[in-house]
C-alpha cells in the first residue's frame, strides 16, 4: 500500500525529491534512476554498514528466529542477520483501525536515518515479503539492532537488585541526551515510557519503539487531533495534558512522559490508581501527577531538587517546561547537590500549580 503520510514526514528532503512511490511500497522499497537515496550493502566479512540503512531486507539471510515479545503493535524476534545478531519487528494489521496500523509502520521510521548511541538503530525495513514469509496480518516489517532482552519497566517493577542514585541520574541522563537529539532533528517520540527504553548489555538506555511518533515540520503546527495523528495512542500514565486536549504537539510532549518515567525511576512505583477515564479526567481538569508529598524520598535537600525537576518537566503548560537541553545541567549539577534551578530559566505562571516548588 502507498503510504498514507506525505513521504516529506519519512525523509529528510535531500532523500525524497525523485522517488517514485509503486503499489505494495513503501518510500524506502522503490526509487528510480537519479534518487538520492544511499542503500548499503553487505560489508566483505558479511556485515552491516554501520551508518546506512536499507530499504531492502535479504529473508534469506535471516537466520535463527526467536520470538522476544509481541503485543498490540505486532511481535518481535531476535535473529541472525548478515552475521549480525538484530532485531525483527513485524507492524501488526489493526482491523479496527487500518490507516491508523498502517500509519505506525510509517512512524517507526521517523528516526531510521538517525545515529546516536541512546537511540535504538534501524538496519532496513519493508512493505514487501516473499510468498513464503507473508503474514496477512503484517503490514511491514523493521530490522533493528539487537539491544538485550531489559527494559526499564522490567528493571524498576520486577528486580530485587536496588536502584541507586547513581543508576538514576545516569538512566535519566540516557534518556534525555537521546530526547536531545531526536528534538534537535524535529522528531518528537511521543510514547516515552520506561517500558519502550531498552538496556544495553553495557548498561546503556536507548529509545525504542517509534510507532507513536511524529516528524514535525519547521513553523508548521500539527494539533493532536490532526488525522495525521490518528495512529498516536501512547501511554494514557504518561501523555501529556495538551495531548488529551488536542492541542499542538511540540517536543515537550517527550518532557512531560519523562517526568513521569523518571517519578517511575525514584520511587519504583506506578504513576496512578483507579480508573483509566477518571485519571485522563483529573490529569487535565485537576492537574494531577504522582505523589510526591508523603514520599520519604522528596523529603531531603536532594529530594527537593528532584521533586523541583519533575514539577517542571511535567507542568500542565507545555511552554513551561524545560527542553532537553536545558534538562541535562539539572541532572549533571544534582550529582553535587547544587540545586540547578535557582533563578528560573521561564517566566510562566500555571495557576493550578501549588506549593512552595512552584515557579
Amino acid at each position: 500500500m502507498p503510504s498514507p503520510i506525505p513521504v516529506s514526514r519519512l525523509l529528510p528532503k535531500d532523500l525524497y525529491p525523485s522517488l517514485d512511490i509503486g503499489t505494495c511500497s513503501s518510500p524506502l522499497t522503490k526509487y528510480p534512476h537519479g534518487s538520492t537515496l544511499q542503500v548499503p550493502v553487505p560489508r566483505p566479512n558479511g556485515r552491516v554498514a554501520s551508518r546506512l540503512w536499507s530499504s531492502v531486507i535479504h529473508w534469506k539471510e535471516l537466520r535463527s528466529m526467536q520470538p522476544v515479545g509481541s503485543g498490540g503493535f505486532g511481535s518481535v524476534y531476535k535473529a541472525e542477520y548478515l552475521g549480525d545478531t538484530v532485531a525483527l519487528k513485524k507492524v501488526k494489521k489493526c482491523t479496527k483501525n487500518k490507516l491508523a496500523s498502517r500509519q505506525s509502520f510509517w512512524a517507526e521510521l521517523n528516526a531510521a536515518h538517525l545515529r546516536h548511541r541512546n537511540i535504538v538503530r534501524v538496519i532496513a525495513a519493508s512493505t514487501c515479503v516473499p510468498a513464503e514469509c507473508e503474514d496477512e496480518n503484517s503490514i511491514g516489517t523493521v530490522l533493528m539492532e539487537f539491544v538485550g532482552s531489559r527494559n526499564l519497566q522490567q528493571v524498576i517493577y520486577e528486580c530485587a537488585e536496588p536502584l541507586g542514585e547513581d543508576r538514576w541520574l545516569r538512566y535519566s541522563a540516557d534518556i534525555v541526551h537521546g530526547l536531545r537529539f531526536l528534538h534537535s532533528h524535529d522528531v518528537v517520540h511521543l510514547d516515552i515510557k520506561p517500558a519502550n527504553v531498552l538496556l544495553s548489555g553495557e548498561d546503556v538506555c536507548k529509545i525504542a519503539d517509534f510507532g507513536c511518533s511524529l516528524k514535525l515540520e519547521r513553523g508548521c503546527e500539527v494539533r493532536a487531533t490532526s488525522p495525521l495523528l490518528s495512529h498516536v495512542g501512547g501511554t494514557y500514565t504518561h501523555r501529556p495534558p495538551e495531548l488529551l486536549k488536542g492541542e499542538a504537539v511540540s517536543p515537550k510532549a517527550d518532557i512531560f512522559s519523562f517526568g513521569i518515567t523518571l517519578w517511575q525511576l525514584l520511587t519504583r512505583e506506578q504513576p496512578y490508581t483507579g480508573d483509566r477515564q477518571h485519571v485522563l479526567y483529573a490529569v487535565v481538569a485537576h492537574n494531577l501527577r504522582p505523589c510526591v508529598q508523603t514520599q520519604p524520598l522528596f523529603r531531603s535537600e536532594k529530594g527537593r531538587l528532584w521533586r523541583t525537576l519533575l514539577g517542571r518537566c511535567w507542568s500542565g503548560e507545555g511552554r513551561c517546561r524545560p527542553s532537553a537541553q536545558q534538562v541535562l545541567p539539572y541532572l549533571e549539577q544534582l550529582r553535587s547537590q547544587v540545586s540547578p534551578l535557582s533563578g528560573p530559566p521561564h517566566r510562566c505562571t500555571d495557576s493550578r500549580e501549588t506549593g512552595p516548588d512552584r515557579f
